[in-house]
């Protein structure tokens, strides 16, 4: 079984696949209009047993959508909190800076692309944790 990982936004969102484990399969930034689609999508590809939600920006919203849309869809949603410096730390380990950024500190690190995904990726490992 696996996990979608969701996180919220106004114009983007980060979407990503987990499994049980904890391993990353795929995960994408995508617009926020292709948001349904996608995930209908990958449900029809991945086995999917739940879709955990970020709880902050506009997850309300979402999850209405969600269910609406997916109605036989688990939609778990989970505390969302300091998820974006975790997933700033998290770029740069997957990601090692090169050549001069290495010299930069990390904290003054910007990613080059947004990190939502990574986001997504965070909050189920969230979810799974709280499950042990």
């Amino acid at each position: 079984m696996m996990y979608f990982g969701f996180d919220p936004g106004k114009d983007k969102c980060g979407i990503a696949i987990v499994t049980r484990q904890g391993e990353a399969i795929r995960h994408e930034v995508i617009t926020s209009d292709s948001a349904i689609a996608t995930l209908q999508n990958w449900i029809q590809t991945h086995e999917i047993q739940s879709l955990i939600l970020g709880d902050q920006t506009g997850s309300k919203k979402w999850r209405s959508r969600i269910i609406e849309a997916l109605p036989n869809l688990q939609v778990i949603t989970v505390d969302e909190r300091f998820s974006s410096q975790q997933a700033r730390d998290r770029y740069w380990n997957l990601y090692p800076a090169q050549g001069i950024q290495k010299l930069v500190p990390l904290g003054m690190r910007t990613p080059p692309r947004p990190i939502d995904d990574i986001v997504a990726i965070i909050l189920v490992e969230r979810y799974l944790a709280s499950l042990d």
